[in-house]
């Protein structure tokens, strides 16, 4: 038990050492533009990756970094695109918001709130005809509840059984607004009942949590029952954006967080376990020395051609 804990530790710090190395980036200046991190938020993509299969398909929102790099995406490569360097993902085109890494699984980050929902839908259909046993994931903010194209996306994927599984990652902050601000109902997972579909608030601070309940999920989409909505209930530990003063949050909120985040509670259950304090910091520093050399590798690399600014563009 300890072991699998160990990995999710290490899986987490890789998430959060590659997202503090880009506030660090983003500050010096070799990436531009706004950026969103997910330091706090762990937990969800590292319980939910581990459990899909190459074939699912991962639509995730302009928070993205983590779930990439839970899908398997390197580092080296997702740093680059964040750089507008040649060896990115996209080439340097994506950046920190727009990026896809379909080879992985991961077909990307959309800037446009709650639009994945529907595209994951498309994808879930596809599969359906193609034969490929496919699950589409579609990841999105509690904010993006209120938007008109995840409830149609719900709807559609529960009137016509598609193999979707909902993840809202519920950090109570809609950019900037607190959620109660926003909405009667206090559990945004019961609106799953109105489409005719399960629907589950789950501790999205707990990777094994998360773990169980989109394994489940997944089952479920599998075997013809339908979609699923889960509600993760999670914090940030960081603003809305780089940059973001947060002057939205109470007094003292950032400590009450910093005691529950997914971390720092997985730590102190290993300590209690008596695996010893030596070995579980030597998984935060082998993170960090990994994302210091990937970083540093794709800093080295060379920026994109602007010559090629027209390349890969479709209509």
């Amino acid at each position: 038990m300890s072991e699998r804990r160990l990995a999710d530790l290490l899986a987490m710090w890789r998430i959060r050492a590659f997202e503090e190395k880009v506030r660090d980036l983003r500050a010096e200046g070799p990436i531009v533009g706004s950026v969103h991190l997910c330091v706090g938020q762990e937990a969800i993509p590292v319980g939910a990756c581990e459990v899909l299969e190459p074939q699912d398909a991962l639509f995730a929102t302009y928070r993205g970094h983590g779930w990439a790099l839970a899908r398997g995406v390197p580092a080296e490569p997702l740093f680059a695109e964040l750089m507008g360097r040649a060896s990115g993902v996209n080439g340097g085109r994506g950046g920190s918001a727009y990026f896809t890494a379909a080879e992985y699984g991961f077909h990307g980050e959309n800037s446009i709130v709650g639009a994945g929902a529907p595209i994951a839908c498309g994808a879930a259909l596809a599969g359906r005809y193609d034969g490929s046993g496919r699950v589409a994931v579609s990841v999105f903010g509690d904010g993006a509840m209120n938007q008109g194209a995840v409830h149609e996306a719900m709807n559609f994927a529960a009137a016509f059984s598609l193999p979707v599984v909902f993840v809202c990652e519920n950090n109570r902050y809609s950019e900037l607004t607190p959620i109660a601000d926003m909405v009667r109902s206090p559990r945004l997972a019961d609106r799953a009942a109105a489409y005719g579909m399960p629907g589950h608030r789950i501790d999205g601070n707990d990777a094994e949590a998360v773990r169980f309940h989109v394994r489940d999920a997944l089952e479920v989409a599998r075997e013809g029952g339908g979609p699923t909505l889960l509600e993760c209930m999670t914090e940030r530990l960081v603003g809305h954006y780089i940059g973001d003063a947060e002057t939205y949050r109470q007094p003292g909120e950032l400590e009450r967080i910093r005691r529950r985040e997914p971390i720092a509670r997985l730590r102190a259950g290993l300590l209690a376990d008596g695996v010893p304090e030596r070995e579980i910091d030597a998984v935060e520093r082998r993170a960090r020395a990994e994302m210091d050399a990937a970083a540093e590798a794709a800093r080295q690399s060379p920026p994109a051609d602007p010559a090629t600014a027209m390349e890969h563009l479709y209509a």
